[in-house]
């Protein structure tokens, strides 16, 4: 069963949940920007939250089925189409033999994450399929998609519960706890980093609602923001250490810089901050050019969401199971 790419769009990579266990290595984790919304799409077919699914940044490709699949769509709506209807995203959705998917105009968030029944066979590299661009590996070739690619299908198995199940993982996806799930305008919220009282009280105040407009020069690496200058008390050097998804890095400049999926191993900047798991979803989904505000919150609080949203995920997973 394959896939054909008649257009490759701007950015269309595979990732999956990353490439975990290696960083000590010097080898990035990558994965899927926007967990929540890689993690419903698999769901909504009934594969594993481990299954890879094709990342579709801002414009999205065009792609013919050679055999008929079952598809679903989560994320950004990048106005998808199948043979030229309006397809909605967060539902399954059959697609028959010579079947065309594409997309038109964006209206609301970057990144839409299409899963397939069975999964895309991307050969793992180093137990991941994600893609790592920069480093040309994982993935279709350690490459975005071009025009001519030929994407492959994993086996699955027919289910008579996949409907149903797809139903029962559409419903759980609005079972997230408010707090969890916030409005796209909510501020994004951080817990203070190593080197939070290293900072000014300006700048500890400036980062706790203070608005940020995301660079241009953002990119799955980092996500560079524009605003008030954040100070430290004084010259410090930082001995470089491991860095996380979420990592709120301060360099000499003052200019806040959030480090993403393809983040570097290590970094040697003050961390101001962190943002909380439950964020890194919506702030994956904000363009550069937009403007976001940060909320500091305790620890306390981000692990009580983080603990929330791990139970959703974990009933979507049983939900998957369940169908295999």
């Amino acid at each position: 069963m394959s896939i054909e790419v008649v257009k490759p769009g701007a950015l269309s990579t595979f990732q999956d949940l990353g490439r975990t266990g290696y960083q000590h290595l010097g080898i990035p984790v990558n994965g899927v920007m926007d967990e929540r919304a890689h993690r419903l799409a698999n769901a909504l077919v009934g594969n594993l939250p481990s299954s890879a699914t094709l990342e579709i940044t801002l414009m999205g490709p065009a792609l013919r089925f050679h055999e008929e699949a079952v598809i679903a769509i989560s994320g950004a709506d990048l106005g998808a189409q199948l043979n030229g209807q309006p397809l909605a995203i967060g539902q399954m959705v059959a697609v028959a033999q010579g079947g065309e998917l594409s997309f038109g105009k964006r209206s609301l968030g970057m990144r839409a994450y299409l899963a397939v029944r069975g999964g895309f066979a991307c050969e793992p590299v180093m137990r991941s399929a994600s893609t790592y661009t920069r480093g040309g590996y994982g993935g279709h070739a350690g490459r975005p998609l071009k025009k001519g690619d030929l994407l492959a299908i994993g086996p699955a198995a027919r289910s008579s519960k996949l409907a149903k199940l797809s139903q029962a993982a559409r419903s759980l996806s609005t079972a997230f706890d408010d707090d969890v799930v916030s409005a796209p305008d909510a501020p994004i919220r951080v817990i203070p980093g190593r080197e939070w009282s290293c900072f000014s009280a300006r700048a500890r105040e400036a980062l706790n609602g203070t608005p940020y407009r995301i660079s241009p020069q953002s990119d799955r690496m980092g996500y560079r923001l524009e605003g008030e200058k954040l100070e430290l008390t004084a010259p410090r050097e930082v001995i470089s250490e491991a860095v996380g998804f979420g990592s709120i890095q301060v360099p000499a400049d003052g200019q806040p810089i959030i480090l993403m999926a393809d983040r570097q191993t290590t970094g040697g900047y003050p961390k101001i901050g962190h943002v909380c798991a439950v964020d890194l979803p919506r702030l994956a989904q904000t363009m550069p050019g937009e403007t976001i505000r940060l909320q500091v919150v305790d620890l306390g609080t981000a692990q009580r969401l983080a603990i929330s949203q791990e139970r959703s995920f974990a009933a979507l997973e049983q939900l998957c199971q369940a169908s295999n």
